[in-house]
């Protein structure tokens, strides 16, 4: 493309005709690099007599070009843009920051934040001195500024050696930037350009003070002139002239966003930074200097600020937030509490309250855009910014922290408001205040349970003042009744009833006109169905509810939602088969709806995937459910199956755990494997190739059952051919010397998992495994991947000890690798307990190896070695037995104890390390064999049987070795 066709091709980009907007951004997407190119991007950017749309199309299309070729993620490819270039760029790319509108700037923003990223400081010295120049300047300080945010964004997050440049740049920015923002601060009636400029210095110092504060802050004359700057933004009032009219448009207004940022560092200084408790001793005297000298200044303003909630002026809901977050980390300090209390009246019944209580902005949603309404009302993020969330924290800490007296009168005033309501003609009602109310009591219901006099009337306040909302004439009263309901109904009914009509209630609620009152209801019903003693309450309506259920599915995508029904498949476990078909089709037809919408919309929140998520774990509910129903496995397959192919390759890579768990229960409880599971074995096995490895724990769990259970597919077929794919992946994972010890531990179990269930019929890969399993034994570190290697070798032995001894000698090993499993087996702690092999199942694979030798020919193994490997049996079968009877006895007496047992924790005293598995307790025996679980039944006989078996393998043993002699 040459230069005077770019802006052309720009422009066709923008066409109403599709054919020539495609050639356009074929074309552009087929660019072919040079620098001019990128100079003439960047002309064409800044032309001010260009089409705005043409600019834009350049601006979007140049950083799309910067963030895919200026540094390849790949450090091996060659760089797709010459150094000489890029210094170009960087010369000229700075300069423009100013020159372009904000729409075009954001672009630019993003370009120069790439190349920040990439470069600076090593490829581009220079960018600071750049930027403290042009802070000299008054008609670059914009550009300035804008540069600095950037620089000092990218070390936000970093650790404290990676933010040493950000020491260097805080050092010689800083001084100016003090001077700056105290000129700016101290204009009169400051145009909203001051206001751009002031948020810019409040961003590059917010980034800056993240996570440390820079040493030279610590100076108290320089801290105390920066925080004199912020406490005069926070107590100035917004200036009126110039607001928008729009609250959408009003809270992103440049002095709102002023106000905003300030009350957000002064908060970050205050939580992380001014708290006593978290601080390290060398920053105690900073934190005992902000709370005497700044946190109550800062604490009296907020509460200024709050006092717009009273007279009804405008605050932004976030600024509303952050000052809330700031009154709650206060309410656990006396010094600060002390101060709030005078006012804490006022704070809890005029400010507090109101934010609990439904309003006109609810309205409006609730009217307009209910799913918009349902979306904001479970959206994790939207609770980050609510003021009605802040305030419910708010009181959850007031109540617990200083509940002695508030907990009281705020009960009082919540009664009140029901009897008032209860008092008024049905026109009159204070509808909205009811319902926060009710709110109130739903955030406090944890404190309620458990404190005298209110627990014991709790019943009493439902039948009275929840449970009739369930027929009020007003939607959001029914939807926060049923809300309310789920709360409590983990209590104690005294009349079974009143929890009977409860829970018919949110039955009932589930056919709600209003979409909320719905979704509140199936929300409220899985507490209902987690608390009910008698299923025979809901079993008569599970088919009318699991509709019901299913028709708001087809309505909502929410994850929530999906708890409620694996709840429901849960408490009812098997006789969920007659739905079991019908779920999983629903559930799949969801999960692709889900996809489709989160597919279809990147920007958009991520309720889809994690309503997809939810879909697919509620999936594997159902499965495990009805896995005493192998025959409904295969009903259920070809539902199933379009999910798993698609979302087994990098498709699924955000729900590739939850795919494979389903894969893994469709191979292990359908009556065989068919063909077309079959056909996923190679996606497995091409992801784990290429970009999967961090799943591969979950990988081996199908793969097992591939193996164990469907052995003589495995070995027949040649097209594709498993034993082929399985060592080529095996053998790359194994022999990678930059992959971590602990990232290859399921490899070996699946050697294991060969051995075991393939006797016979692989000795053509005898030797391939013991090579790479030898070879990474010589480099391992991690103790429990020496012993999963070594392992390997018993598993080997196991399956043929003829045949691997001699494998062994042909390598000239096999004096060095028996030397070093007899170590193995002696190294104990202090304590005498075993350094190595420390599961039940280690030391059953140990023994079958072991044992496997004592059969061989007289002239194959040494008498001395005989006598080794007779003596290393006994002491693991009695080792082994022990251990069985031990965590039989830890079992009984209490069977969390073992759950916190941690494969890396290698000093861990020896427990249960079967959970080293990733399994339940005996779930290292799915990948055993039924020799092993012989064994195991053997050893648990009584000690005199132990005892006879183990002298006349002795008598054979010395029977052999006098022979040889």
């Amino acid at each position: 493309m040459d230069l005077p066709s770019l802006a052309v091709v720009l422009r066709a980009a923008l066409s109403h005709v599709p054919e020539e907007r495609k050639a356009a951004e074929a074309s552009l997407n087929q660019f072919q690099y040079t620098p001019q190119h990128l100079v003439r991007l960047l002309q064409i950017i800044v032309d001010g007599s260009c089409d705005m749309a043409v600019r834009q199309v350049a601006s979007i299309h140049f950083k799309n070009f910067i963030a895919k070729n200026w540094s390849p993620n790949d450090p091996d490819e060659s760089p797709k843009v010459l150094e000489s270039d890029k210094a170009m760029v960087r010369e000229n790319i700075l300069g423009f920051i100013v020159q372009v509108p904000p729409l075009l700037r954001a672009q630019l923003g993003e370009s120069i934040k790439t190349i920040i990223h990439s470069d600076y400081p090593e490829q581009w010295p220079s960018l600071l001195h750049w930027v403290t120049h042009n802070l000299e300047l008054q008609n670059q300080i914009f550009g300035a500024l804008y540069v600095l945010r950037v620089l000092a964004r990218k070390y936000e997050f970093k650790s404290e050696d990676e933010r040493i440049p950000l020491y260097h740049i805080v050092e010689e920015t800083f001084p100016r930037l003090l001077s700056i923002f105290s000129k700016l601060v101290q204009i009169v009636n400051p145009p909203i350009e001051v206001a751009d400029l002031i948020k810019l210095i409040c961003k590059i110092f917010w980034s800056s003070i993240y996570l440390e504060i820079p040493k030279q802050l610590f100076d108290p004359n320089v801290f105390n002139a920066w925080m004199v700057l912020f406490i005069n933004l926070l107590e100035r009032p917004v200036p009126v002239e110039g607001q928008p009219i729009d609250p959408e448009i009003r809270k992103s207004w440049g002095w709102w966003k002023v106000k905003k940022w300030t009350i957000h560092i002064l908060n970050r200084l205050y939580t992380r930074f001014g708290d006593l408790k978290l601080q390290k001793l060398e920053s105690k005297a900073f934190a005992q200097m902000f709370q005497k000298t700044y946190a109550g200044k800062i604490l009296a303003c907020h509460m200024q600020l709050l006092n717009a909630i009273r007279t009804g002026d405008y605050l932004p809901d976030r600024v509303i937030n952050l000052v809330l977050q700031y009154l709650t980390n206060s309410v656990t300090k006396n010094s600060m509490y002390q101060m709030m209390q005078p006012q804490i009246d006022i704070l809890l019944f005029e400010i507090i309250f109101p934010l609990m209580c439904f309003n006109d902005k609810d309205q409006n949603l609730w009217d307009e855009d209910p799913h918009e309404y349902v979306r904001k009302g479970y959206d994790i993020i939207e609770d980050l910014y609510s003021p009605r969330t802040a305030a419910m924290d708010f009181v959850s800490e007031l109540v617990r922290k200083r509940g002695k007296n508030n907990l009281q009168k705020f009960i009082h005033f919540v009664v009140d408001i029901f009897r008032r309501y209860d008092e008024a003609p049905a026109d009159l009602k204070p509808y909205r205040q009811k319902d926060g109310a009710l709110l109130a009591i739903g955030t406090l219901c944890d404190k309620l349970k458990q404190t005298d006099p209110y627990k014991s009337e709790l019943e009493r306040m439902l039948v009275q003042h929840v449970f009739p909302e369930f027929s009020s004439r007003v939607g959001h009263l029914r939807a926060k009744a049923a809300w309310v309901a789920g709360q409590y109904a983990h209590i104690n009914f005294s009349d079974p009833n009143n929890f009977r009509q409860a829970m018919h209630c949110i039955v009932s609620g589930m056919r709600d006109p209003d979409l909320p009152v719905r979704v509140d209801s199936v929300f409220a019903l899985r507490s209902f169905v987690e608390a009910c003693k008698d299923l025979d309450e809901i079993r008569p309506i599970l088919p009318q509810l699991l509709d019901e259920f299913f028709k708001l599915m087809n309505e909502v995508e929410n994850e929530d939602l999906v708890f409620t029904l694996e709840t429901i498949v849960d408490k009812f476990g098997e006789e969920m088969a007659p739905y079991a078909l019908g779920l999983c089709q629903n559930l799949a037809a969801a999960f692709w709806r889900c996809m489709a919408s989160s597919e279809a919309d990147d920007e958009a929140d991520d309720s889809g995937a994690l309503a997809a998520v939810g879909c697919l774990r509620a999936i594997s509910t159902i499965l495990e459910s009805i896995s005493s129903l192998p025959h409904l496995f295969i009903q259920i397959e070809p539902t199933l199956l379009p999910i798993m192919r698609r979302m087994l390759t990098s498709d699924g890579q955000d729900v590739y755990e939850e795919v494979l768990e389903i894969v893994s229960y469709m191979t292990f409880f359908s009556p065989t494997i068919s063909l077309d599971m079959w056909s996923l074995w190679p996606l497995m096995m091409e992801a784990l190739n290429d970009w999967a490895i961090d799943f591969f724990e979950n990988i081996l769990v199908p793969l097992d059952n591939y193996i164990s259970r469907g052995t003589d597919h495995f070995l027949a077929c040649k097209d594709p051919d498993y034993q082929q794919s399985l060592w080529n992946a095996l053998q790359s994972i194994m022999m990678d010397e930059n992959m971590e010890d602990s990232d290859i531990e399921p490899a070996p179990k699946l050697i294991e998992v060969l051995f075991q269930n393939c006797k016979g019929n692989v000795d053509p890969w005898v030797e391939h495994y013991l090579r790479i399993t030898i070879e990474r034994l010589r480099r391992t570190q991690k103790p429990y991947l020496k012993c999963l290697l070594v392992q390997v070798i018993a598993n080997a032995l196991y399956y043929n000890p003829l045949l691997t001894l001699e494998t062994l000698n042909k390598l000239g090993v096999a004096a060095d690798i028996f030397n070093h499993w007899f170590a193995m087996l002696q190294q104990v702690k202090k304590s005498g307990a075993r350094v190595n092999f420390k599961r039940e199942h280690d030391k059953k694979v140990c023994c079958l190896g072991l044992t496997s030798l004592i059969g061989l020919p007289a002239d194959k193994i040494p008498a001395e070695a005989l006598d080794r490997i007779f003596k290393a049996t006994l002491e693991l079968l009695v080792a082994y037995k022990n251990q069985v009877a031990e965590n039989k006895k830890q079992n009984e007496e209490d069977a969390d104890d073992m759950d916190g047992f941690d494969a890396d924790e290698e000093d861990d005293e020896e427990v249960d390390s079967d959970k080293e598995m990733g399994l339940d307790d005996e779930d290292g025996d799915e990948v055993s064999s039924l020799e092993l679980q012989k064994l195991a039944a053997e050893v648990l006989e009584a000690s005199s049987q132990l005892t006879q078996m183990m002298t006349q393998m002795m008598i054979s043993a010395m029977m052999r070795s006098y022979s040889r002699q």
